[in-house]
């Protein structure tokens, strides 16, 4: 195997391996930092010498000899602070085994809901996705958010506090439990996705590596539960968004929005998948969000110019979810925007003047964008002018503001 395969395999392996150790052991740092070890051994060995016959088995092995060595000197320290009498016999390091898999169980999903769990906010469950099940860095992670590597460091740890301090046994939820927590784990792939797909602050545009990610976690999560519906349409929606992103910027870096992008760069192998994934959900039911915003994206992507999208039906769609997510100022913006699409520029903005009430979006640079180009439709370039303005001071990309800067300019 190539250097590239092997980092490949580990990557999907380091958190099964991660997931059976804290299992079985119950302690989630230094289980961590012992499956890091084994990960870095395999790197320098098996390329060199082979890949075992049981990679995973390999790992698991690894990691527990080491985790047994940090454990030991643990508890050495221990016994030299405490007498004798107060020893801890080395049965009574593993934490009991709650509902013990087959040797061959795969835990991630299980890991995913420990480090999305609702104690813990939004940040601190991405971080820790990010860190213990996407085996990013802590200093990655950091550089992904930029934030400081010691502030980041900081956040992990006091999420791994949390989870330690609550008691929460590494186990699936419990059936009352179990949907709230999925919404937890697909919300934070959600979250992680959208900050790789159009990030919200620096000199980027994209971070390609949270997408990606964002969308190997969520394939994960598929394969583990391939009958839940939602779980399908929030990996449909990752891949029909992210076979746009060849074509969403120029030569020069510069965003270049849907309507104008050359659909010959978008990828059409995520496409076919994503579409397929859709058909094979909607027809089940009454669909949720993840479906309905996949369904929205693959009519998108099936146009075949922007001239053709089928926009009665887009909006449609967003009057569906608007009913399911009601009160959602981000589905109310797209909506007021299918709406001048279908109805005219009017009609659009008289929905935006609606929500601009609305203290949530207020701030938010969309708001100010979808204006401007509501207006510009309208045939009002100097208040489109400055709703692109009024965006661009709202927005921290620099992509972004040099777009929505350069629109400005042409009015």
């Amino acid at each position: 195997m190539t250097g590239n395969d092997v980092e490949d395999l580990l990557r999907r392996l380091a958190p099964q391996v991660l997931g059976a150790l804290v299992r079985r052991y119950g302690h989630f740092d230094p289980a961590e930092d012992a499956v890091q070890e084994a990960l870095l051994a395999a790197a320098r060995q098996w390329p060199a010498e082979g890949l075992p016959d049981n990679p995973r088995g390999w790992l698991i092995r690894v990691a527990s000899r080491r985790l047994t060595d940090l454990l030991r000197a643990e508890q050495a320290r221990q016994r030299r602070e405490e007498t004798v009498a107060r020893q801890v016999r080395p049965e009574q390091w593993l934490a009991p085994a709650a509902d013990r898999p087959a040797p061959d169980a795969d835990d991630t999903l299980i890991l995913l809901f420990l480090c999305c769990h609702p104690s813990l906010s939004p940040a601190s469950q991405i971080a820790l996705t990010l860190r213990a099940v996407g085996g990013l860095t802590t200093a990655e992670v950091a550089r992904a958010f930029l934030v400081p590597e010691a502030t980041m460091t900081r956040r992990i740890s006091r999420a791994k506090q949390r989870i330690r301090d609550s008691g929460i046994p590494f186990r699936m939820p419990p059936p009352a439990e179990r949907a709230d927590r999925l919404a937890a784990v697909l919300h934070v792939l959600y979250l992680i996705f959208n900050e790789g797909y159009a990030s919200t602050s620096g000199p980027r545009l994209q971070r390609t590596e949270l997408s990606a990610e964002a969308i190997r976690l969520a394939r994960i999560v598929h394969e583990l539960l391939p009958d839940d519906a939602e779980v399908t349409g929030l990996l449909a929606l990752m891949l029909l968004t992210d076979a746009r992103r060849p074509a969403r910027t120029g030569p020069d870096g510069a965003l270049v929005p849907m309507a104008e992008q050359d659909r010959g760069l978008w990828r059409a192998e995520l496409i076919a998948e994503g579409v397929a994934l859709v058909c094979t959900v909607l027809p089940r039911g009454t669909p949720g969000p993840y479906q309905l915003q996949a369904a929205i994206s693959a009519i998108h992507d099936e146009a075949p110019s922007a001239g053709a999208t089928d926009w009665p039906q887009i909006l449609a769609l967003y009057e569906l979810l608007l009913r399911i997510s009601p009160g959602n100022p981000v589905v109310a913006l797209n909506h007021a925007v299918a709406v001048a699409m279908v109805h005219g520029p009017t009609a659009g903005l008289e929905l935006l003047d609606e929500l601009a009430t609305d203290g949530r979006v207020t701030g938010d640079h969309r708001l100010h964008a979808a204006r401007a180009h509501l207006l510009e439709m309208a045939g009002d370039p100097a208040a489109a002018r400055e709703a692109y303005l009024a965006a661009a001071r709202l927005t921290a990309s620099l992509p972004q503001q040099r777009y929505l800067h350069g629109r400005a300019a042409r009015r």
